[in-house]
């Protein structure tokens, strides 16, 4: 009998771990996350661009960490002790994001999925890949590939 590994894409339904930046909730596709933790306070790096709050040591490894508000042109966030970092690994590297609050693990159907409305206007709108609607609420699911773009030259 042969084992056929089901891709991520080829699933029926998304399984999405969702999360507030600012009064706006957002959701990761859970297949990316490797942890939550509480906030961390990040040593800077000189030269680094406007969102990226720094560096952590996670485990003997240097984790980049993401202002998320800030990436999405909400503004910098004001952390606090209730801060959380996601770490989420693309491409064979790990990320922090620094959001507000996790709020649930979500499954939906892939038919529920819609593409961002074209707002050329709205700094957050390339970030998204696409929008639901959950108990009422508007649902985006960032695209981490644009969230944090690789740099060529920068394999890890």
């Amino acid at each position: 009998m042969t084992d056929h590994a089901v891709s991520p894409d080829d699933r029926s339904e998304l399984e999405l771990l969702s999360f507030r930046v600012g009064e706006q909730e957002y959701s990761v596709d859970i297949m990316s996350v490797r942890e939550i933790r509480g906030w961390t306070r990040a040593t800077p790096l000189p030269h680094s661009e406007p969102f990226v709050r720094g560096v952590i040591n996670l485990r003997g490894a240097v984790l980049p960490i993401i202002d998320l508000s800030c990436r999405l042109g909400i503004g910098a966030t004001e952390t606090t002790e209730r801060n959380v970092i996601i770490v989420v690994q693309m491409e064979g590297q790990s990320i922090g994001l620094l959001v507000d609050a996790v709020s649930d693990i979500l499954s939906i159907p892939r038919s529920d999925l819609q593409a961002p409305p074209d707002m050329l206007a709205d700094a957050a709108h390339s970030f998204v890949r696409a929008l639901t609607v959950v108990e009422g609420r508007m649902l985006r699911i960032l695209d981490l590939h644009s969230v944090y773009p690789q740099r060529e030259g920068n394999a890890a």
